[in-house]
């Protein structure tokens, strides 16, 4: 069978954006997915869920018409429409709700289900034309993108590439072999060439840190308290660069009693771990010049994350490894692509006074609290693209109930029937990134990417941007906005923003952005006001509630209190077989997850008298759910992890793990804490 090898780019959200050469049998079929070999970063590497994307591409289960609820929300009674009758119904409802209630009444949500520009973006040219509800894109990188540019000033850190460079790597609140397999790559090398150690601090014993060469087991939202004892040891054995703080950041001597009063025996009663593992922590960092630090998303989700993302950042500041070659950190390198998204997202037509609505608080607003609304109109009709919040927002039942009001109008364009889908009045059948073109960036590492169309659409099923553009014509036929073809604003977004054409990059590929080694490396100064580092950052700049922070690095206590009551702290981890939502609908997936679990340690499990796979219920005061024991010792005593997401309708009883979270907002500038949840145990069900 002839076949031919094109090229694409992963679209998930995963910080590494695999570029991928692509098996395709003929214009309506792909075979296997492989990583790009000749791409710096990917270098051939790519996670098994992506490998086996056929299945997903080619799943029976795919949506292939348009589809229209005929009975209640939820009873599934959906038949098949014409394209022009679903985008005409959506435009009536739209129009109808901005003529009663005013056109904030509409609510565009959407999220990283791709993550490429115009794919993705296209949806908030809508949102700023008509003048619907803006959304506070919060539920993922807010609260790490405030804590790591409240010292750095922007998002970007030092060169991936220098990880395989560097003699010791600390993997920081994150679990790279199952949520970014390529930086576990770059270790190997460092492995290899320098005979680099590995430590990943993790609440639990991970994939990650059973590579390692040492795992730090921390309590969940202790982290900036093990940042704060680490430089109590540094500046206790003259571990620091005084010229470094002179010169580069606004350090003075206000912090020196600060750390001095957060030693080790401190740090240990918050964090617990042992003192004098923290000690010989610090000290292996302290004497390591090239110390690389890689930070992860999964640390931040606590209602203290921001605080402890910037004091972990704060290490390599005290002790100068930013200028040391294979030395530095890294979270995330987006701010360093300066793509111009004005034409993509219609930003002349933003208006400033139009309400913003916090995406991770979609229960609160489709409920009708006043101060998540804004004291505005209630939500009357939504279009969802690239998100599923039934399984993915916080705060479930309010989530349920809210999209299963009958006078709300919601819309659904996706590539299955989620449970999302299944509460939408119209779901519309959307393409996979095969099936259309976009550009993308990964923040792992530095480059932008062309992702072409490989096959043609399964079914009816029609792009991000044929929607949106198509909607556009309807909603505002004399706007010229929504009649230009994707390739000529691709073209002319590449132009605008100093990128080659289109066309050109179709034969590149992919661009290096990276910046040359003194700007990545902060010798040519940091992205702040005044160039320095900032170790007293005033967060009221960052965001609204700023005010509720420290102006200095600590570990702030604003978690979610453990008591008699519910003793346990959750943690809701990446399974690595799944990326959010997705993927969760293939076989293959499924099998290797198994089930919906919790992780609990032995002496929890005796002293409950609880076996393994025993059927349990975990809660809180939000909810509770039913799910499956695992005894695992490679946790804390108080610590429960439960790793996801599995669909809602995979937990007995139909209740996710989502129930147990909260959407409380996590100062300064928002985001939701899924990994800050106090919960109970109960065995009698």
């Amino acid at each position: 069978m002839l076949t031919e090898k094109l090229f694409s780019t992963c679209p998930h959200d995963c910080p590494s954006q695999c570029a991928l050469e692509v098996q395709r049998i003929n214009k309506n079929t792909i075979g296997r997915v492989n990583g790009a070999r000749d791409h710096p970063y990917t270098d051939g590497i790519i996670c098994a869920k992506v490998a086996r994307y056929a299945e997903r591409v080619h799943h029976e289960e795919r949506l292939k018409t348009p589809l229209i609820q005929m009975g209640d929300k939820g009873e599934d009674k959906f038949t098949s429409i014409s394209w022009n009758d679903a985008l005409g119904e959506i435009a009536d409802r739209f129009e109808k709700d901005t003529l009663s209630y005013g056109s904030e009444s509409v609510w565009p949500y959407y999220y990283g289900g791709t993550m490429g520009y115009f794919q993705r973006d296209g949806i908030n040219k809508l949102r700023h034309t008509m003048k619907y509800s803006e959304m506070d894109k919060t539920i993922c990188a807010s609260i790490v993108g405030s804590g790591w540019k409240a010292g750095v000033g922007a998002s970007i850190g030092t060169s991936p590439y220098e990880m395989a460079e560097a003699d010791l790597i600390i993997l920081w609140g994150t679990n790279a072999v199952s949520t970014q397999v390529n930086v576990m790559q770059h270790i190997t090398k460092a492995r290899k060439k320098r005979g680099a150690k590995l430590i990943v601090i993790d609440p639990y014993k991970n994939q990650s840190a059973l590579s390692a060469d040492k795992h730090i087991c921390i309590n969940p939202g202790t982290d900036g308290a093990l940042a704060l004892s680490m430089m109590n040891v540094l500046l206790r054995e003259n571990l620091v660069d005084r010229n470094f703080l002179n010169y580069n950041t606004d350090y003075n001597e206000k912090l020196d009693k600060i750390i001095s009063e957060r030693n080790c025996k401190w740090g240990e009663s918050i964090t617990g771990i042992p003192e004098e593992e923290i000690e010989s922590l610090a000290l292996e960092y302290g004497k390591t010049d090239r110390a690389f630090i890689r930070l992860g998303y999964g640390f931040s989700r606590h209602r203290n994350g921001a605080a402890a993302v910037h004091s972990v950042s704060c290490l390599p500041s005290l002790t100068g490894k930013w200028f040391n070659n294979g030395g530095g950190a890294l979270l995330s390198n987006y701010d360093i692509y300066h793509l111009d998204r004005t034409l993509i997202e219609g930003l002349e037509k933003r208006d400033e006074s139009i309400r913003i609505l916090d995406m991770s608080q979609i229960g609160r607003v489709l409920n009708n609290y006043k101060k998540e609304l804004k004291c505005g109109p209630i939500v009357k009709s939504m279009i969802i693209q690239n998100s599923n919040p039934m399984v993915v927002a916080p705060e479930h039942n309010l989530v349920k109930s809210g999209l299963s009001r009958k006078d709300l109008f919601v819309c659904v364009h996706d590539q299955f029937l989620t449970e999302t889908a299944r509460l939408a009045n119209i779901v519309l059948p959307a393409t996979t990134f095969f099936e259309h073109d976009d550009i993308y960036a990964g923040g792992g590492h530095s480059f932008l990417q062309y992702g072409e169309k490989i096959i043609d659409p399964v079914g009816q099923s029609k792009s991000n941007y044929d929607v949106i553009t198509g909607l556009g014509n309807l909603l505002a036929p004399g706007d010229p906005g929504f009649k230009i073809p994707l390739d000529d604003l691709i073209d002319e977004t590449l132009c605008i923003s100093g990128y080659p054409s289109l066309d050109e990059f179709k034969k590149l590929k992919w661009v290096n952005c990276q910046p040359e080694k003194n700007t990545s490396d902060f010798k040519n100064g940091f992205f702040t006001s005044d160039k320095k580092f900032h170790f007293f950052p005033d967060w009221s700049k960052i965001g609204p509630a700023g005010y509720l922070m420290n102006n200095y690095p600590d570990h702030l206590n604003l978690m979610d209190k453990v008591n008699l009551e519910q003793p346990f702290r959750l943690v809701t981890a990446p399974a690595r077989s799944f990326l959010n939502s997705t993927f969760t609908e293939t076989k293959s997936s499924r099998r290797k997850e198994v089930k919906p679990q919790v992780l609990l340690h032995s002496a929890v499990a005796k002293k409950y008298n609880i076996h393994d796979d025993q059927i349990i219920k975990i809660g809180n005061n939000l909810g509770e759910i039913t799910i499956h024991s695992k005894i695992f010792d490679g946790l804390n005593e108080n610590v429960l992890v439960v790793e996801s997401l599995w669909p809602n309708r995979f937990f007995i009883g139909g209740k996710g793990i989502n129930v147990l979270t909260s959407a409380d907002p996590v100062p300064p500038n928002g985001g939701a804490p899924f990994h800050d949840t106090s919960v109970w145990i109960k065995t009698s069900l």
